[in-house]
């Protein structure tokens, strides 16, 4: 049974988020969603929050589980196992910031291999940061988040 782990601060969860795990749900047999904890942050939504809304947006793909995590990828696929990481690129400075940190993880955990899927081109522009700026000045942000996550995410911003 193969099992990728698709790690990230999700927040919030975006359509780029969601096109990923998609993808990977078709390829893999599990995908875990690792959602970062990281205590110097203070972001957006509290991780508990940021699980829940992967939850809601995940709810129809059977295969993909959603957990918080805090501490380094490389120590948390050690201690499950996993030893495929999926991250997504946009651009060519994601391309350059994700091959640098997979070459970092690889050093940290030999077992560790990270594949990079090309966002899909309808989602090349969607970030994170983008949908929060979004919010902030009361955008549609429909095009850019999962519906099922859209009323937590407007409750946020109001």
């Amino acid at each position: 049974m193969k099992t990728c782990l698709y790690p990230g601060s999700f927040d919030p969860v975006t359509q780029g988020h969601m096109d990923v795990i998609r993808r990977a749900a078709r390829m893999f047999d599990t995908v875990v969603v690792g959602v970062l904890h990281n205590p110097d942050k203070t972001g957006c939504f509290p991780v508990e929050k940021r699980v829940e809304m992967l939850k809601k947006a995940c709810r129809d793909l059977p295969n993909v589980e959603v957990i918080a995590y805090g501490g380094l990828l490389a120590q948390l696929t050690r201690e499950t196992g996993i030893s495929i990481v999926i991250r997504g690129v946009r651009n060519a400075s994601d391309l350059e910031n994700e091959t640098a940190m997979a070459r970092i993880n690889r050093q940290l955990n030999p077992e560790l291999e990270t594949l990079l899927l090309p966002a899909s081109p309808e989602c090349q522009e969607i970030s994170a940061s983008m949908v929060r700026q979004l919010a902030a000045f009361g955008a549609d942000l429909k095009p850019f988040v999962p519906p099922e996550v859209l009323p937590d995410i407007l409750a946020a911003f109001s």
